[in-house]
């Protein structure tokens, strides 16, 4: 039976679906290489595969070979890199999604069409959930360092800039705050998981919640080291928690499928109501005490 011709806009579907399938199995067949679990790399190699499925299957319409976007593979091979693979490989996802490839409108003249669609979005995401990553086991330890450091150290931050109005003396408190805070988080955090019975993974808990504080506290004291006006130095603080709050609920929320806009509005009005609370203690400090360094 001969098949009809497909009509423009059907057909630019259809190429459109081409690249993002080959670009895809190349980043899973990379990743798939270099991911030491091995497990994890035949799931990656499974949609790798299913990605090629796709991609053939479109080429039998088009009648023609798509290449790769070079860039997309270079791309989300090293953000699955550098990041993670979960995390990369969602963002990926994300991606696909937004390529503008309506798999309803191709349906019309190519009834396959509507099972890859299906199958893009429910087999696929079933293997990535069998992905096993490590780091994020320990994500709600990094959220716990990241949030008390940006909470306690921000305001800490913003009474001693009133109270002493020196970003040297302000630096130094905030470095020395920050690191016995970072010892604090990370036993407590080690005691916790030990009382819940987590002997195992204890110590990378405290390790993780530790780190993740103290690269907050980084993030924080470093404008006191750079500017000489304590106000300058405090508002640049604020937008370094500000990006650092951001950049971490934008990970959390692909990486974990958690809503972003909730998040980061919730932790950064929270970073904003302690700072204005510290900020006017001290002004209080500094009149009641008569303090003038």
């Amino acid at each position: 039976m001969e098949r009809k011709p497909l009509s423009p806009e059907v057909r630019k579907q259809i190429i459109i679906a081409q690249r993002t399938e080959i670009t895809e199995y190349h980043v899973y067949k990379r990743l798939a290489g270099i991911v030491k679990d091995k497990e994890n790399s035949a799931v990656l190699s499974k949609i790798a595969d299913d990605e090629l499925r796709h991609y053939k299957i479109w080429e039998k319409y088009s009648g023609r070979e798509v290449s790769p976007s070079k860039w997309g593979i270079r791309k989300f091979y090293w953000i699955a890199r550098l990041f993670g693979i979960t995390f990369g490989i969602k963002l990926l996802e994300k991606a696909e999604e937004r390529a503008q490839v309506n798999y309803h409108e191709i349906g019309r003249e190519i009834p396959e069409a509507i099972a890859i669609g299906k199958e893009e979005t429910e087999h696929e995401n079933k293997l990535i959930a069998m992905i096993h990553e490590e780091k994020l086991e320990y994500i709600g330890s990094i959220v716990l360092g990241l949030n008390d450091a940006l909470v306690e150290i921000l305001g800490t931050l913003a009474g001693l800039t009133f109270a002493l109005q020196n970003t040297k003396l302000v630096a130094l408190a905030g470095i020395i705050a920050g690191i016995a805070g970072a010892l604090s988080m990370s036993s407590s955090e080690y005691l916790s998981n030990k009382s819940e019975g987590n002997h195992d993974g204890a110590l990378k808990s405290a390790f993780f919640t530790g780190i993740a504080y103290f690269v907050a506290v980084v993030f924080l004291v470093v404008p006191y080291l750079i500017f000489t006006s304590p106000f300058v130095a405090l508002i640049v603080a604020v937008i370094d928690s500000i990006l650092v709050v951001f950049f971490y609920s934008y990970y959390i929320s692909i990486a974990n499928d958690q809503p972003f806009r909730k998040r980061f509005t919730e932790m950064v009005v929270l970073s904003t109501v302690v700072g204005l609370i510290s900020f006017g203690l001290g002004y209080l400090v500094r009149v009641l005490f008569g303090i003038d360094v």
